[in-house]
């Protein structure tokens, strides 16, 4: 009988040293009370409680977390070149603008200017699946966004962003 591989990979993170398995947490939502409180609330018994537990986690993030956690991912179309497996997951999130002109970087890079005079952080969403013109559009639309609704939108992307990680830690 094959075991599936999810289940070899939870039963993997559920064994790990808390303080690796932290840093797994923090490569996926580089929050640490929010990695933290995931490693205490182990063992998993499968993915889905572990999905609903970080899911649950990221909607309870104050604000002071979630802009620490933004801070730490890159600007859409600025994507990294390091070699940790954060890196390599932005990159791949952000394969929509990797062919983009120089117009359309130059229009990016102009959005997310305006974005973070308007709010004072980096423009964040979750950028799996999206190409260039959709990732500006988002950016311009948002612009219109009081603090207060715009709060709520960079927590939820970034609560689909570590949930979307969560799910390749896994797989």
């Amino acid at each position: 009988m094959d075991i599936d591989p999810v289940d070899e990979a939870l039963a993997r993170f559920n064994a790990l040293a808390a303080a690796d398995a932290e840093r797994d947490m923090l490569a996926c939502c580089p929050a640490p009370a929010w990695a933290r409180e995931m490693v205490a609330a182990r063992p998993y018994p499968d993915l889905d409680a572990l999905l609903a537990v970080a899911d649950a986690g990221l909607r309870r993030l104050a604000w002071t977390e979630v802009a620490q956690a933004i801070a730490a991912h890159p600007r859409i179309g600025e994507r990294p070149d390091g070699s940790t497996r954060e890196s390599a997951w932005s990159r791949r999130e952000q394969a929509g603008v990797a062919g983009s002109d120089a117009a359309a970087r130059k229009a990016m890079a102009a959005a997310n200017r305006a974005y973070e005079e308007r709010f004072g952080h980096l423009f964040l969403v979750c950028a799996s699946g999206r190409g260039q013109s959709e990732l500006l559009a988002a950016a311009q639309a948002r612009l219109a966004n009081d603090d207060k609704t715009e709060r709520r939108v960079v927590q939820d992307e970034l609560r689909k962003i570590a949930l979307l990680r969560l799910d390749r830690l896994l797989r």
